[in-house]
């Protein structure tokens, strides 16, 4: 899930820049470029047209990752246990099976004909499982498609000003005035948005 945070951030990004080359499209003035002054750490003023989002630190202590997130990742860990349960079941009947033969205590022509019973219900459970993989894929695509919807609503809203020329994902980032970060900002607005729609 982790590596999937990553992709979403970085879609988040993209569609950030997207909508400011949007808006530049549309004719409308842009907003002037004015300079914000935060404090850093040490008091000192910094001034800047850019801010940064910790998109990884925010997304996994959101109260949408904490509730719908935690849910799902414990359905798909459940459902992947369910299946390594179920497909060690069917390879211990081949097992027992070949051990019958080999031991004298069937006839080939039986052991032909459990074995196509096994082999069937082994391509039943296959197609199963692929068919339950997908549903949960599915969930899986629904609920970041959701996170990244929340971050980019949230610092759209944060940023509501155009204080920010460019807000960055922290993730990019090498190195950067702690003073930029606005991702308390962002995960506030998050959960407020993420609350609002569970009334």
């Amino acid at each position: 899930m982790r590596k999937t945070l990553l992709a979403v951030a970085a879609l988040l990004l993209t569609l950030t820049a997207c909508n400011k080359k949007n808006d530049d499209n549309k004719g409308t003035q842009p907003a002037p470029h004015v300079k914000v002054v935060r404090t850093d750490s040490l008091g000192n003023g910094v001034s800047s047209q850019y801010a940064y989002v910790k998109v990884d630190s925010i997304s996994m202590v959101c109260d949408f990752f904490k509730t719908d997130g935690v849910a799902l990742q414990s359905k798909t860990e459940k459902k992947q246990r369910e299946w390594a349960t179920k497909q060690q079941n069917i390879q211990n009947e081949f097992t027992q099976l070949q051990n019958k033969y080999e031991r004298g205590l069937i006839t080939s022509r039986d052991a032909q004909t459990e074995q196509e019973s096994i082999q069937k219900r082994a391509a039943a459970l296959e197609s199963s499982l692929q068919k339950e993989a997908a549903t949960l894929e599915e969930e899986n695509m629904v609920f970041m498609n959701r996170l990244a919807d929340y971050l980019r609503r949230s610092v759209q809203t944060v940023n509501a000003d155009k204080r920010y020329a460019l807000v960055f994902n922290a993730s990019a980032l090498i190195d950067a005035d702690s003073a930029l970060d606005i991702s308390e900002d962002v995960l506030v607005k998050m959960n407020e948005l993420y609350a609002q729609d569970k009334k």
